[in-house]
This record gives C-alpha cells, structure tokens and sequence, in this order.
C-alpha cells in the first residue's frame, strides 16, 4: 500500500473501520444468541442496532468526500472475530462463555475505539469538521458499550465463571 497524504491515510482508517463494523454486524447477533446472561444478551442486541448507525455515520463521512465506503479488508476485525468463534464453538458452560464472550466484545470495542479515535485526529487535522463530530458521537457509543461490558463482567459475570462446575 502506497500512501502519500494524509488524506488517503484517512480514508484507508475510514474503509477499516467500514468493513470492520460491517463484519461485527455480522458477528453480534450470532454473540448475541450464544449468551446465556440476558443483560448481556440485550447488550449485543442494542450494539448490534448501535452499529448499523455508525455505518450510517461512516455512508455520510464516505458520502463528502471522492471515494466509495468499500473497497478494504479489515484483517484485525476477522481475526478478532474469528476468535469469537472458536471460544463459541469451545464446550465452555454458560457462565464461563458469557465471560469469554465479554473479552471477545470488550477486544472488538477496543480496536474499534482505537481507529476511531485515530481517524477522528486524521479529520481535525484535515479540517472536517463534520466527520469530527460523527466520528465523536460513535466514538463515545463504542467507549459506552466497552463501560457496559465491564460492569456486567464486574458485576456477576465472571463471579459466575469463576464459580462454575
């Protein structure tokens, strides 16, 4: 990959991220059913609808500048994601999935946070102000759903892994 100004840089952190949260679209529901903690059920299914809005934010930021959203691989999200997986497929009893189920969904937010993070610096520096304040509001509902995860996991969730079988 050639990259030769900051702009491009931009809008390759704008395709991760597009394909990224294309891809955790596709894995939350299937967390979603595999948790057996409702409140952590109910978490999955409201990011699950919280992602389709910063895919709608990310079509607008797309949407005033040259470039279409597609186009790139996130190769970070299908490993984190392919990882989920397995730990879904593991024959782990429900408290201890749930657990696992919260680190593999706190790692997603915590890549997601970090890219959103550098393309929000990418767009102040650029002086897209509009893509600034999108790229804030999802910023905030990732960090959000990463403080949500942790208190579940704080509150009950890993006590009941830790005390399971």
């Amino acid at each position: 990959m050639h990259l030769d100004s900051l702009k491009k840089l931009y809008v390759h952190q704008l395709k991760d991220l597009y394909n990224a949260e294309n891809q955790v679209l596709e894995a939350l529901p299937k967390m979603a059913k595999a948790a057996s903690d409702e409140e952590l059920r109910a978490a999955f299914e409201k990011h699950t609808e919280e992602t389709r809005g910063h895919l709608g934010r990310l079509e607008k930021i797309f949407g005033g500048l040259d470039f279409e959203p597609g186009g790139q691989h996130c190769h970070a999200a299908e490993g984190l994601i392919k990882e989920a997986k397995e730990l879904m497929r593991a024959n782990a009893e429900e408290p201890v999935l749930d657990a696992a189920l919260v680190a593999a969904a706190q790692r997603f937010e915590h890549y997601e946070m970090a890219g959103y993070g550098t393309a929000r610096a990418f767009a102040k520096k650029l002086g897209e102000h509009d893509a600034v304040e999108l790229l804030t509001e999802t910023l905030d509902e990732e960090a959000k759903t990463d403080r949500e995860l942790t208190r579940l996991a704080e509150r009950s969730i890993n006590f009941e892994a830790m005390v399971a079988g």
